[in-house]
């Protein structure tokens, strides 16, 4: 079995193992209710549907009177 003649240095062994630890891209589908972007099988962000049902209702913004006790 043939040995290495020269040590390699740990930026070349670290950049080899580094390797495996690239990021993935998440699948993204789009909503059928608004067409933004969202993770498959969870609540879109956006509107608040899933399957096709409202499943979490949007909060209403208040208005700058309101939150300024006005």
């Amino acid at each position: 079995m043939p040995n290495p003649k020269r040590k390699h240095t740990a930026s070349r062994r670290d950049s080899r193992r580094a390797q495996n630890w690239k990021l993935e891209l998440k699948s993204l589908a789009s909503c059928p209710q608004c067409g933004a972007m969202r993770l498959p099988h969870r609540v879109c962000a956006s509107c608040g549907t899933y399957n096709g049902k409202l499943e979490v209702p949007r909060k209403e913004k208040k208005k700058d009177e309101e939150q300024q006790g006005k």
